[in-house]
């Protein structure tokens, strides 16, 4: 058993809470227990300059803590960290959306931080798709564009050796204490789009990595069907605002 009660390949409580705000094309609160991102979708009639003329879209991502997500005040700025962070969140969502089916068009999807307490970048891409999904799925009742872009669901999670025993869904405790650190993401199908793992405190054999894949692997199987039980009803049209 870990501190919360858990076992090894067990997840924290994850809920999605669709239209949490009105304004953004998409908008959902992710909960991995204790952390908490609000994740907004934003549509652009644009692109990118380098891709102007070529018929695709585009999918970018933004991340922050707010200055109240941890103990510690986070200071208002964009850190290097938060930089690799927005890269992967984008590289993750695009991974699953036809840019062509998208059309000359932007899509940011922006993840902030409202508590952090571990697993923050991978609650980020759970959330983050969900918010895309919305968003898309409103081009399409709209009738701007003919058919969803998004070919398959996009999920992840960390995994992570703590008192050498591998464990899914670090929390921070857990993952401040890790000697090995894993983010996992893959595609509702299974398919693989970036593992990212490091030895913190001990090196990790081969038999260790195939037990934290196929944890992870468990634990995306399991959020992928929390999103579909989430967009299985199309979202409802906006307010109109003046």
């Amino acid at each position: 058993m870990r501190h919360d009660g858990r076992t090894v390949d067990q997840l924290r409580p994850v809920s999605f809470e669709r239209d949490f705000t009105d304004m953004a094309d998409g908008s959902v609160l992710v909960s991995f227990g204790r952390t908490r991102v609000l994740c907004t979708a934003s549509v652009d009639s644009d692109v990118p300059r380098w891709m102007r003329d070529s018929g695709k879209g585009w999918v970018t991502a933004e991340y922050n803590m707010l200055p109240g997500s941890s103990n510690d005040r986070i200071r208002r700025r964009v850190s290097g960290r938060d930089q690799e962070i927005q890269r992967l969140i984008g590289r993750s969502l695009r991974a699953v959306c036809d840019m062509t089916l998208l059309g000359e068009r932007s899509v940011t999807v922006d993840c902030d931080v409202l508590q952090a307490d571990g697993g923050t970048r991978t609650a980020s891409i759970c959330g983050g798709y969900v918010a895309l999904h919305d968003a898309l799925a409103r081009l399409v009742a709209a009738g701007e564009i003919k058919q969803h872009p998004l070919t398959d669901f996009c999920a992840a999670v960390s995994v992570g050796i703590v008192d050498g025993q591998c464990r899914l869904d670090l929390p921070y405790v857990e993952d401040a204490a890790a000697e090995v650190d894993m983010n996992v993401v893959m595609t509702g199908g299974g398919d693989f789009i970036e593992v990212q793992g490091t030895a913190e405190g001990a090196v990790f054999g081969r038999h260790q990595l195939n037990e934290l894949v196929d944890l992870a692997a468990g634990g995306i199987a399991s959020i992928v069907t929390a999103q579909k039980e989430a967009v299985a009803t199309p979202p409802s049209p906006r307010p109109e605002t003046h």
